[in-house]
This record gives structure tokens, C-alpha cells and sequence, in this order.
């Protein structure tokens, strides 16, 4: 497992762009929302952390992470530098996990092939909840910080 014994949250903002000069969308599924929430703490407080201002950062919310795609598509239409689509799909007994995951894997890749604002993946897709809890604030850090700081470096190749 790659986040064995990993934590998630550490970064070092000597190596990280100053944030301050750029606007980003977060997109966050209501589906699975103590998970949710937790990943979009994580992504707000680097981001703030790394110099965003809270004024630049727009969160909207969308039903599931199959709807992360429209969100996100949505979402570069208000001027932002970056987005971070975040959602947890938790697998079931059905084959419901697998589609959904393969839509929202490739709808975000589509977005990032088609326009010119980078669109993070910041979807925990694990076996069971506790996993998810592990990654989103947990023993393992929390994954929207990851995404924040990708989010940032991206935002920042795009000016290059």
C-alpha cells in the first residue's frame, strides 16, 4: 500500500510557490461527507497555509463524485487557476464502484486534456470507510492537503 506508514500532510513550503497570486476552485461531493469535509479541511488549510487568500478560493458542492466532472467543468469558467475535485467512493457489493470510479477518473483526465486550468483528482477510492478516514485527517495525513499543494505547483506551471 503506498501510504503505509505515510503521512500525507507533510510538505515543505520552502519548496512550495506562494499561493497569494492565485484563485482556486474546490469541488467537493456530498456523498460520503465526513470524508468529504475532512479532505476539503485539509485542502483549505494548505492552501491558506501557502498563501491563498480566502477570498480566492470558491468551494462548491455537488451530490456524488460522478458529478465532480460537471462541477469541475463549471468551475473553470470562474477564472480560477486551479481545481480540486474531492470525493470518496467507498467499494460496495455491486459493480457501481468500479463505473463510477472509471467515469470519474476519466472525466477528470478529460478536463485536463481539454482546457487549460489543471483539475486535480482528489478521490479516495479505498475498500472501506475506515481507509477513507485514514486519508482524509487521519493516521495517514489527509489526502486534500496532497491535492492543495499539486493544485499549487500546478497553478504555478501554467504560468511558465
Amino acid at each position: 500500500m503506498a501510504t503505509a506508514n505515510h503521512n500525507l500532510s507533510n510538505y515543505d513550503k520552502n519548496t512550495i510557490p506562494n499561493a497569494k497570486d492565485f484563485r482556486f476552485g474546490i469541488v467537493v461531493s456530498e456523498w460520503n461527507d465526513t470524508v468529504t469535509n475532512g479532505l476539503f479541511k485539509g485542502a483549505l488549510d494548505a492552501l491558506i497555509d501557502c498563501g491563498a487568500l480566502p477570498e480566492n478560493i470558491i468551494k462548491w458542492d455537488v451530490p456524488g463524485s460522478f458529478e465532480l466532472i460537471y462541477g469541475s467543468k463549471k468551475m473553470i469558467t470562474q477564472d480560477v487557476d486551479a481545481v480540486i475535485a474531492i470525493g470518496c467512493v467507498i467499494q460496495g457489493e455491486t459493480k457501481h464502484f468500479d463505473f463510477v470510479c472509471d467515469g470519474v477518473t476519466q472525466g477528470i483526465k478529460e478536463l485536463n486534456l481539454a482546457t487549460n486550468t489543471p483539475v486535480v483528482f482528489c478521490v479516495l477510492t479505498d475498500n472501506n470507510m475506515q481507509q477513507s478516514l485514514d486519508r482524509s485527517g487521519g493516521k495517514h495525513g489527509n489526502k486534500g492537503t496532497e491535492a492543495a499543494i499539486a493544485a499549487i505547483k500546478m497553478a504555478e506551471l501554467n504560468t511558465k
